[in-house]
């Protein structure tokens, strides 16, 4: 443990700064750096791992209960983009006037399309009534660890063994 005044003697013959680093381990700790460098470094890493984050965002795909087999297989296609893109998506189909009496077929819909997108992503949130709208979440499947990963982690069980 050297005194204070030591420290920052010692500091600034080497052109360095002191700073506390652990202001409550008992007794303090301190170091002798250079907080301009070190502070630039930190933003440097703090830009690299924002740059390398996603953020999740909710897309809405939203079908009619009268939609052809094909205009719902092209709006399955967008949904499975978006969920490969690692985004959710909220699939939503909305209802007017007489087709309210009918909540059947949009629940068919909804189905019909959890069944195409069950290789791009799971069920959050099942079917359900909202006002003249069904809505239905689905997340994106967790990545599945690569063949070369799984390799590294058996190696090292073979290894602690």
């Amino acid at each position: 443990m050297i005194p204070t005044r030591d420290a920052l003697e010692m500091a600034r013959q080497r052109g360095l700064d002191l700073v506390e680093v652990a202001p409550n381990a008992m007794p303090p700790v301190c170091r002798l750096m250079d907080y301009g460098k070190f502070r630039y470094e930190q933003s440097r890493k703090e830009r690299e791992s924002r740059k390398n984050q996603h953020v999740v965002e909710l897309k809405e795909v939203r079908i009619r209960p009268k939609i052809d087999d094909h205009d719902l297989e092209t709006k399955g296609r967008q949904a499975a983009k978006f969920l490969d893109g690692g985004d959710k998506v909220k699939l939503t189909v909305l209802f007017r006037g007489r087709e309210m009496a009918h909540p059947d077929i949009g629940r068919g819909l909804l189905d019909q399309l959890a069944e195409q997108l069950r290789p791009h992503g799971n069920i959050e949130q099942p079917p359900r009534m909202e006002g003249r709208a069904m809505t239905m979440h689905l997340g994106p499947l967790k990545p599945k660890q690569s063949q070369h990963e799984k390799e590294g982690t058996q190696t090292r069980d073979e290894a602690e063994a």
